[in-house]
């Protein structure tokens, strides 16, 4: 796969699974901090959990809720990961040696 097709990727995910990321990263560190900082009980920050996880989608969904949600983490991740690594590769100007040489040559 070529860069273009990875940034169109992750630019076209990235609007629609952002909302997902951003409620299990906030339910998540709300749930940690409200048990460690606070002091509050494992009921009082459980309904945190239910989000969380997904819960409340029922059975049928909550699995495919985690799985798409790791999916994207993942793909994200790779994407962004991809991105960041052809840039870091120094930018070159094509121009063929041969032509070049021949040039030279001549």
């Amino acid at each position: 796969m070529n860069k273009r097709l990875f940034r169109q990727l992750h630019r076209t995910l990235a609007p629609i699974i952002i909302l997902p990321f951003l409620i299990t990263a906030l339910t998540g560190i709300s749930y940690r901090l409200g048990k460690s900082w606070l002091g509050l009980s494992r009921d009082q920050v459980h309904w945190l959990m239910t989000i969380h996880e997904g819960e409340y989608l029922g059975p049928i969904l909550e699995p495919i809720y985690v799985l798409l949600n790791g999916l994207g983490v993942l793909f994200m991740i790779g994407t962004g990961t991809y991105m960041v690594i052809q840039s870091w590769q120094p930018q070159r100007w094509f121009r063929p040696r041969q032509k070049q040489e021949e040039g030279k040559n001549s």
